[in-house]
């Protein structure tokens, strides 16, 4: 099976994004914790969760904008990897997550 995101926002919306060192020491994406600037230790950054992205008020990604990703051609690795056409056991409880979303949302 090819994957494909479907584009529909959910996974954005239910879980937190974490960069990798090379992403996070880049510094082109809005981190949680910004404003104090960069943790120079990324396992120190990792430790206090400095190398998330930064969510809204609603828990949702920052760059999720009308409902889809405003950075999906750059997004960060760990979106890049994860489709929630996924067969991989690796992503089976994510998955159940957003099909519960689903559900709810109709």
């Amino acid at each position: 099976m090819v994957h494909k995101c479907l584009e529909c926002g959910v996974c954005c919306k239910l879980f937190l994004v974490n960069l990798t060192e090379e992403e996070y020491k880049a510094g082109k994406y809005k981190t949680q914790f910004e404003m104090f600037g960069l943790v120079d230790d990324f396992i120190e950054a990792e430790m206090c969760a400095a190398n998330i992205i930064e969510q809204k008020k609603d828990g949702s990604c920052t760059y999720l904008k009308n409902g889809k990703c405003s950075i999906h051609k750059i997004r960060p690795k760990s979106c890049r990897e994860f489709f929630c056409t996924s067969k991989s056991k690796t992503f089976t409880i994510m998955i159940d997550k957003i099909k519960e979303r689903r559900k709810k949302v109709g």
